[in-house]
């Protein structure tokens, strides 16, 4: 019952930290589905998904001509796997587990384990979902050359770590309001079907309609993401700086108010959550 207390190392609480987020983020991926291999096919199946869909409306509509000058397919994956990325990172942090959860009664478990480990579950299922339907791609119906890969994972990283920054603002926000913020965050996914830019291009849009996505960070981020797809497009209303800047914003106002969302918590937002 009474045992000393032993003084551990930074190292040593470095590697206990790291420990438990891996395990917690294990965790975090198998919650979607029991099977791991299942989980991704559905991931992917949803991405191929919504690739096929505007393919079509593209196609019936006529709006191929609006295009980059390149493979179409991967003009339009280039904006899907941002939206894809943002979307689903900010929904795992959003559904992380807070100060009331049973997790955190084991004394190890804290929210930050279990957000980064969200995060991080959320970012390794869409990098392999990418890298497997860029495969199948390459490999079965059309060759595909990226103009700088370096780049373009960058602005994957870049829509993984805004979506994460908004996930923190909804969820430190979710406890005081868990239906409004629930909306709010389910309206903002859904106006980014079309805000986030993805079936157009920054350089064809005129001014008074470039207003209307220019705020958006991740308008930015899939724009820059062509850019470095794309060997002949140079986008020049858009910013990497802008969505750095705004992540960074919202992940301090985030962190902010987790801190203190969690000193205020009550077991009864468990039962209202």
């Amino acid at each position: 019952m009474f045992r000393p207390e032993r003084s551990k190392s930074t190292i040593v609480s470095a590697f206990t930290l790291a420990e438990l987020i891996f395990h917690s983020t294990v965790r975090s991926i198998r919650k979607t589905h029991g099977h791991a291999v299942i989980g991704l096919l559905i991931n992917m199946m949803q991405t191929a998904m919504l690739v096929v869909t505007f393919y079509v409306m593209f196609d019936v509509l006529g709006l191929r001509g609006s295009s980059v000058r390149g493979d179409f397919l991967l003009y339009l994956m280039s904006g899907i796997f941002m939206f894809m990325t943002h979307t689903k990172s900010m929904g795992a942090v959003f559904g992380s587990e807070g100060p009331t959860s049973a997790m955190m009664k084991h004394a190890p478990m804290t929210t930050a384990i279990s957000i980064g480990s969200a995060a991080l579950g959320a970012l390794y299922i869409q990098l392999l979902s990418i890298a497997v339907v860029l495969f199948i791609y390459h490999a079965a119906i059309n060759p595909i050359q990226i103009y700088n890969p370096v780049g373009a994972l960058g602005m994957i990283l870049l829509a993984w770590f805004t979506g994460v920054a908004l996930g923190m603002v909804f969820l430190a926000a979710k406890p005081w309001a868990p239906g409004f913020v629930g909306i709010v965050q389910t309206v903002y996914s859904r106006v980014n079907m079309i805000a986030s830019g993805k079936m157009f291009l920054a350089n064809t849009l005129p001014k008074s309609m470039l207003v209307l996505f220019d705020w958006n960070p991740l308008f930015h981020v899939i724009d820059q993401a062509r850019g470095y797809t794309f060997i002949n497009y140079n986008p020049h209303f858009s910013s990497v700086s802008y969505p750095v800047y705004v992540g960074l914003a919202l992940l301090m106002i985030g962190l902010m108010g987790e801190f203190y969302t969690r000193q205020h918590a009550s077991i009864s937002w468990g039962a209202k959550g």
